[in-house]
């Protein structure tokens, strides 16, 4: 799975250049929420970051591969929250591994920079089809889950887990167009319809 290196122009070896890389991405994500993508500017990036303009376009040609580094870093947050909370619950089944997935996610949504307009990179489109934002967490929860599931992640898992993602991401951004914070009534009819889908799979 990619890492927020792969859309880099150059990827940083130095700590000093891994630590620039970081605070653009952090001033990218701020401005966002600030700003929006459309008024989004390389220039305000650097100078939110406190580097030269030339760092930022070191490691990107423009702002949408910014945006797409941004979305893949999030993702690599997202996938060690899951993780974590998964190690500290223990074996609670697929229901139990359920919530930890919908609970760090909505927690990331209403807390993390940005991410409310790029979260995986589902709102601003990014890469190429098959590599499409949602087939992304998908695998990466297979692969995440199918252990601690005690399943093979063959095909017919990724394939549960992507309608799972699609279905969840639709009824999530319902959920946040109805309440800046999240819907509560329309996340827990989401809960219920993921636990019902999943459980012809899983048990």
């Amino acid at each position: 799975m990619p890492d927020a290196t792969t859309t880099l122009r150059r990827a940083p070896v130095q700590r000093r250049s891994a630590e620039r890389l970081t605070r653009i991405l952090d001033a990218c994500a701020a401005l966002l929420d600030e700003v929006g993508y459309d008024d989004l500017s390389t220039r305000a990036v650097a100078q939110r970051a406190g580097v030269p303009i030339g760092s930022v376009y070191r490691f990107f040609g423009n702002k949408r591969a910014m945006a797409d580094a941004l979305a893949q870093r999030n993702l690599e947050r997202y996938a060690e929250r899951v993780r974590t909370r998964l190690d500290a619950l223990g074996d609670t089944g697929w229901r139990g591994a359920l919530d930890a997935v919908l609970d760090e996610y909505l927690a990331m949504k209403r807390t993390a920079p940005g991410f409310s307009l790029v979260d995986f990179g589902n709102q601003i489109p990014v890469g190429s089809r098959h590599d499409e934002p949602n087939h992304r967490v998908a695998d990466r929860l297979t692969d995440l889950l199918a252990a601690s599931l005690d399943r093979r992640p063959d095909d017919t898992l990724r394939r549960t887990f992507l309608v799972a993602v699609e279905t969840a991401d639709a009824l999530v951004h319902l959920a946040f167009r109805v309440d800046p914070q999240g819907d509560p009534g329309i996340i827990e009819e989401m809960r219920e319809l993921l636990r019902a889908y999943l459980g012809r799979v899983l048990d």
